[in-house]
């Protein structure tokens, strides 16, 4: 396993060390060892990247100029797509990305979402004519016009981490804001190289900056509590969330968040291939790390033993298949950190005191290697009340739970905190959607349709976000409304 390039800040056009050159180290996630070096950033150094992209958005012609802004992001583009292969070394020893992980949502997913994003740009609409209005003896013209809402703190997280910059990052720049980025601690590389490709691609001084620190408070909060910071965009759990709600209320400024989700699965008695649906909701995809998973399984209770028995055969079934680094078939790898591993194991353990019953895993596999690895685990006998079914475990922790009928099942769907997406699968496509109309979640994939995709509008209800990302609302979310009224002469 290579050592990756040193992570530097990008601050105002320019690569650079941290203040006095204070670094911290970079883990794997597949063999805990230091892989790499990071800036760790000064609040001088934050302070700096704020200062550039305000005078960058004040002072220039960026936030007007829109044909620069279509150039130098397809530009970017391409270096992006031209250097996959580091994106990948970066999905893996940082992220702990299997290599079949990386083909889909850690880079491929990514680029897709990045094209989608500059297709769907030429819809966006920057002025809407209101017609006119006669009031108070006289006839007024109205227009609003959409103006780029100002400087942008990208705080990411490090799940899918050049997926989640990519979503705010490019939606940002393409609305003519500037941007600073905040990477998550476990992932700097994954946002160094925006900084690095974005002087390449010959950004403005300011327009990009790349700040990240060993503490992600110190960033994150001067970000969140700068009045020269117009709006936060964040994703990460609730907690933080509500966090830099509060802060960011001191001085009014926007704050679009995607937080965290326990999306259910709902198959229904009439699903024509029961078993399959079953067994290909086992939850072992980047190791269950994603906000969006399906980590939720509802089946009836009329087959819920039958449902028991596929699970069991299919997590048999999977076996040892993963957890190998250089294996392109592998989808699961490591959790992230020894402290995401304690989290997850804690919480296998709260599942058996709380009275499931673990079908299949629990424990930490070290033969796999030195790092984070958890083995696929299910639980059934799951009551929705369960801690385990209700908080976000953010590891390859599925529970299945029993359901009476189709209003039982939306139910239990619905008490939860969350709403963030979920899955309907049934033979009868009218009964589906009747029953994912009634889920307060995002998005919804009814019998297997692909609901999260670059040129859709992606996000939650409930606790699991304010906002939209990705699609053509995910650039409208950087814009803010102008009215224009006008006598006629």
């Amino acid at each position: 396993m290579a050592m990756l390039p040193d992570a530097k800040l990008f601050i105002d056009g320019s690569q650079r060390d941290a203040e006095g050159g204070k670094t911290f180290d970079i883990i794997s996630p597949w063999t805990a060892e230091i892989v790499g070096k990071a800036a760790d950033a000064s609040a001088a150094d934050v302070d700096a990247a704020i200062a550039a992209a305000r005078r960058a958005f004040d002072q220039s012609d960026w936030s007007t100029n829109t044909d620069l802004r279509v150039s130098l992001v397809t530009r970017l583009y391409e270096l992006f797509h031209a250097n996959r292969s580091r994106l990948s070394d970066l999905a893996r020893n940082e992220a702990g990305a299997a290599l079949g992980a990386v083909g889909r949502a850690h880079v491929d997913m990514a680029m897709d979402g990045w094209k989608d994003f500059l297709d769907v740009f030429p819809q966006l609409k920057w002025e809407k004519d209101y017609g006119p209005r006669t009031g108070f003896g006289f006839e007024s013209m109205r227009k609003a016009v959409y103006e780029p809402v100002g400087v942008v703190a990208a705080i990411t997280p490090w799940n899918v981490p050049l997926y989640v910059n990519v979503g705010k990052v490019v939606a940002a720049l393409l609305a003519g804001c500037t941007v600073i980025l905040k990477p998550a601690p476990n992932t700097p590389g994954m946002g160094a190289i925006f900084g690095e490709l974005a002087k390449e691609a010959g950004f403005p001084a300011g327009v990009i900056n790349v700040v990240f620190g060993a503490d992600p408070a110190l960033a994150g909060e001067m970000l969140v509590q700068d009045p020269r910071v117009d709006l936060v965009s964040f994703t990460g759990s609730t907690a933080v969330g509500k966090r830099i709600m509060e802060q960011g209320a001191a001085t009014l400024k926007r704050v679009f968040l995607e937080l965290g989700g326990k999306s259910a699965k709902i198959v229904l008695d009439d699903a024509p291939n029961f078993a399959m649906e079953c067994a290909q909701s086992i939850l072992v995809f980047h190791a269950g790390q994603g906000c969006a998973v399906q980590s939720r399984l509802l089946v009836p209770r009329s087959r819920y033993e039958e449902a028991k028995a596929v699970l069991q055969r299919a997590y048999a079934g999977f076996g040892d298949n993963w957890g190998d680094y250089d294996n392109p078939a592998h989808i699961m790898g490591p959790v992230v950190s020894k402290r995401q591993m304690d989290r997850v194991l804690s919480y296998i353990d709260l599942g058996q005191q709380e009275g499931a019953t673990l079908l299949a895993g629990g424990k930490a596999r070290p033969d796999k290697g030195n790092g984070y690895f958890i083995e696929p685990t299910c639980f059934v006998d799951v009551r929705n009340e369960m801690r385990i079914a209700q908080e976000e475990i953010f590891g390859p922790v599925l529970v299945v739970i029993p359901y009476e009928d189709d209003d039982d099942a939306v139910r239990i769907a619905n008490e939860s905190q969350y709403g963030l997406s979920g899955g309907v699968s049934s033979g009868d496509l009218d009964r589906a959607m009747a029953v994912a109309r009634r889920i307060r979640t995002g998005s919804v994939s009814i019998n297997g349709g692909m609901c999260i995709a670059g040129d859709l509008p992606f996000g939650g209800y409930k606790a699991s976000g304010v906002g939209r990302e990705w699609g053509l609302e995910g650039i409208e979310e950087f814009l803010e409304t102008k009215l224009l009224a006008w006598r006629q002469s």
